[in-house]
């Protein structure tokens, strides 16, 4: 058997290598693809989390100017276009610019272009370059519209959010008793609720006075006392002497000191003038929406019967002597700050009080004007005489019932007098307010600025 012969085929000679290479080349191509798509990602994530920090930064921005904007308050008589003047130009008590600079932030300086409240770069964090600032214009004539842009390095993002206009929630009027001095009870004197203890509970401020409250005698008081100044004391002597139902110790229960702030809303005499007709005629009985001039210091015997709007002008000494029938509001336009005693409202015989609703047609919006009886700011007030019910609020610098002045008051009583709040003699004051849920006629509770977070939302605009 001869030798076999082995034959090789050679026309795919160096195949290998050339697969080789086209493999090592699409495995260089995946790997440079890689390596670039990894880059791009870390450059993604880098911008996304520059982003996320220039948003935190925007967020940063809006809670701190909602806590500026939660102190921002003008009074309601402001005429809403004018809110945005009142936030934005320094030379405004009630600005921005104004409280930074009261609460020794001095380095930040808003600007005002007539239309845009600029503030302008506030550091968050320097050593990061973390930054943001802000532009406040007024969308209409109850709302203003804020933009907030946040600063990361190069980064910003931009967030933006609407205030409306509102009036401050917690007010005098949800008192039974509010004044501004202290309050003082004795004899047998009761505060107490139609409905609930709580229509009788008292507000005291008393800044300028550190006995806030004394009550002695049988006086009580039915429902809480809250003071405002956290260094005030009070005092109850007299076996009888309570608060919230309850004698000493268990009375100082329903006491609280360092309560906060509470509105005074700002009553507004000057409302009413709308509906004055004609000066007073002394010689008549009956009188409907009058005003008493300055310096006729009237004196009203018995059987007056009042219609509509008295409007008393400062200054002026008004005294009814006898029963007086009254359907409509008293008004003085005094000061709000003069607690002198100089102008006077003296009520010496039983009053009889009936709701504005009352009136005939012919008064027209007069009618709507509910919840006031008396608003005098700048007028001492004196009841010495009983009656059936006051219908509406009572307000006044200083204020005292005295003899068996009571009954039952649909409404506050409110001291804007430092002076103290006297009750004497044999009061018993019922109060009903548990209807009550709107600001009584003629009185401006402060505008101030409520954050919408439904309007949220991110940027670009």
């Amino acid at each position: 058997m001869g030798p076999i012969k082995k034959l090789f085929c050679r026309k795919h000679r160096g195949a290998a290598l050339v697969i080789s290479m086209i493999f090592v080349l699409v495995f260089s191509a995946l790997a440079v693809s890689m390596a670039t798509q990894s880059g791009t990602n870390l450059q993604i994530a880098e911008n996304q989390r520059k982003g996320d920090c220039a948003r935190a930064c925007a967020e940063s921005g809006v809670e701190i100017i909602r806590f500026w904007l939660s102190r921002f308050a003008v009074v309601g008589a402001t005429d809403p276009g004018l809110v945005l003047n009142e936030l934005a130009i320094p030379a405004s008590v009630n600005s921005l610019q104004f409280d930074l600079t009261e609460n020794s932030i001095t380095n930040i300086r808003t600007s005002y272009d007539g239309t845009t409240l600029t503030i302008p770069s506030v550091t968050l964090d320097s050593a990061n370059s973390k930054s943001f600032s802000a532009e406040i214009t007024q969308l209409g004539p109850d709302a203003l519209q804020m933009d907030v842009t946040g600063v990361y390095q190069t980064m910003t993002r931009t967030i933006r959010a609407n205030y409306d206009f509102g009036i401050r929630r917690r007010t005098v009027f949800d008192y039974g008793v509010a004044t501004k001095g202290p309050l003082r009870l004795a004899g047998n004197i009761e505060l107490e609720g139609v409905n609930v203890n709580v229509e009788s509970d008292v507000y005291i401020v008393s800044d300028n006075d550190l006995m806030a409250l004394e009550i002695t005698g049988n006086s009580s008081i039915a429902g809480d006392v809250h003071i405002s100044n956290p260094l005030a004391t009070y005092d109850l002597q007299g076996g009888q002497a309570s608060i919230g139902g309850e004698t000493l110790p268990e009375a100082d229960e329903h006491v609280t000191t360092g309560y906060g702030d509470v509105e005074f809303p700002v009553p507004n005499p000057g409302y009413f003038e709308q509906y004055v007709v004609e000066d007073i005629n002394l010689t008549e009985t009956t009188f409907v929406n009058v005003r008493i001039p300055p310096n006729t210091d009237p004196c009203f015997s018995a059987g007056i019967t009042l219609l509509g709007i008295v409007f008393i002008e400062a200054p002026n000494v008004v005294t009814f002597s006898g029963n007086v029938n009254i359907t409509g509001i008293i008004v003085g336009n005094g000061d709000i700050n003069d607690d002198s005693g100089t102008n006077q409202i003296n009520f010496l015989g039983t009053v009889s009080s009936n709701p504005v609703t009352d009136l005939p047609e012919e008064f027209g919006d007069l009618r709507d004007e509910t919840g006031t009886f008396l608003m005098a700011p700048g007028f001492s007030l004196s009841f010495g005489g009983n009656f059936e019910t006051i219908n509406g609020a009572i307000a006044a610098n200083g204020i005292t019932f005295s003899g068996d002045a009571g009954g039952t008051i649909e409404g506050s009583v409110l001291n804007y007098s430092d002076s103290p709040m006297v009750f004497s003699g044999n009061s018993d004051l019922s109060f009903n307010r548990w209807a009550n849920t709107e600001i009584p006629a003629g009185f401006e509770p402060d505008i101030v600025l409520h954050y919408d977070s439904t309007s949220y939302s991110e940027g670009p605009f």
